[in-house]
């Protein structure tokens, strides 16, 4: 079943994930890259508004990376020598930026009976959100017209997320969030 295109893009679409700064989000977390797979604790801190702090660490304490993410703003605060590759870093900064940007500007909406689409832009990348009955359920990045990224919510309650995968289709990544 096909989807009718909304006249109403002037509408602010928000991302209620990981936008309470009274709460850390902390996740089991899964990174397969390639060959290697880097296991652990991620979490996810709203400081003040769009700006956030993303770290990975062994069950051990040891930094896997550390970002900060604040406006526009990209910070590599901290990395595993393994890790530090620039093509990983573009893409966990896309991946993690996706995950918590908060106000979305529509291009485009799409509806079907209780699912909305959204086109979106940010940084000359094509994402579209799907929500369903209202709830945020996946993010996906398009480029010519390919899914490259797949963000997938589910277990969702009370605007947190149980668990969140994250799928590469054009490079071996994938990321595995499960709350704790």
């Amino acid at each position: 079943m096909g989807y009718d295109q909304s006249t109403s893009t002037s509408v602010q679409i928000t991302n209620p994930y990981f936008s309470d700064a009274d709460h850390d989000y902390v996740y089991k977390a899964g990174i397969t890259f390639f060959d290697k797979q880097f296991g652990g604790i991620l979490v996810i801190k709203k400081i003040k508004e769009n700006n956030h702090r993303v770290v990975f660490t062994t069950e051990f304490g040891n930094t896997i990376f550390d970002f900060s993410f604040k406006d526009d703003d990209f910070k590599v605060n901290r990395i595993l020598k393994e890790m530090d590759r620039k093509l990983l870093l573009n893409i966990l900064e896309k991946d993690f930026r996706s995950l918590i940007k908060e106000h979305i500007t529509p291009i485009d909406i799409y509806k079907n009976e209780n699912k909305s689409l959204i086109k979106t832009q940010n940084r000359s990348k094509k994402y579209y959100y799907l929500y369903e009955s209202d709830t945020l359920t996946q993010i996906a990045r398009i480029a010519n017209q390919k899914e490259k990224v797949v963000i997938k919510f589910s277990k969702i309650s009370n605007n947190i997320v149980d668990y969140i995968q994250i799928t590469h289709s054009n490079i071996k990544l994938q990321i595995r969030l499960t709350a704790i």
